[in-house]
């Protein structure tokens, strides 16, 4: 979408807050022993509390009120009887509705100690997700955003998952502009416009650059091994910078 009234970004201040302290909540709240259904279950209650509707099971009829992936899963995980363990490198993606806006956000934690490697993932994929938000500019190109995780990645000898982009949100989980490449593609003419409502999503990993579907039909899965993360942030493009509503 884009930006018409104030009345807009005023409401996607509001659901975007909702999702963001629902991802804070989850995160806090995760311990070893639990299940991610039981995980889930937070951020269902939580969003209810402030009659906001999961995204992905209003959109798409997702198993589950939260995305929960752990480890060589990246992103899609389904809550269910998994338990989560001292280590786990955990992706929880929180996307709702209310009252016809939506926003999304996502974040990668360790539960517990981290290693070095998940550390630096961690880390760097950060790192990306800020050089992009820094990118991002009314009027610019919108391969910007890609050129800018890009560069990180390289940066730090890491890969790009790249079929997993950014994409417009606001009226809908899903709009346009569809698929914001996390690479440089030289061919996306697309230029960012005062007042769009966008996500910036980037996944880096050690080994990975395509994911695919698991057998549930949902999960994305990196290689046996791999570690990746993301950070998501929903935002309005300015002439300046966007402003971050989650």
């Amino acid at each position: 979408m884009t930006i018409e009234t104030q009345q807009d970004i005023v409401c996607l201040k509001i659901i975007g807050k909702i999702v963001s302290d629902t991802l804070k909540l989850m995160m806090k709240e995760a311990k070893p022993g639990m299940t991610t259904h039981e995980l889930d279950e937070i951020g269902r209650v939580y969003l209810e509390k402030f009659n906001a509707k999961s995204a992905p099971k209003f959109t798409y009829n997702f198993p589950g009120t939260t995305c929960i992936s752990i480890n060589e899963a990246i992103a899609h995980g389904i809550p269910d009887s998994t338990i989560l363990k001292d280590g786990d490198l955990i992706n929880i993606d929180v996307s709702a509705e209310l009252d016809g806006y939506f926003a999304d956000t996502g974040g990668s934690f360790v539960l517990g100690q981290s290693s070095d490697i998940q550390k630096k993932v961690m880390k760097a994929t950060r790192e990306a997700l800020n050089a992009a938000i820094a990118a991002a500019t009314a009027g610019a190109p919108l391969n910007l955003i890609g050129k800018a995780i890009e560069k990180v990645a390289r940066k730090h000898n890491l890969k790009i998952i790249e079929n997993l982009g950014s994409h417009g949100v606001g009226r809908a989980l899903h709009e346009e502009p569809a698929f914001i490449a996390p690479y440089y593609d030289k061919n996306d003419r697309r230029v960012l416009k005062e007042g769009q409502v966008i996500t910036i999503e980037p996944f880096l990993s050690t080994k990975t650059t395509w994911v695919d579907e698991a057998n549930d039909g949902w999960t994305l899965m990196t290689d046996k091994g791999n570690v990746a993360a993301q950070y998501e942030h929903t935002m309005i493009i300015t002439k300046h910078k966007p402003i971050i509503l989650t």
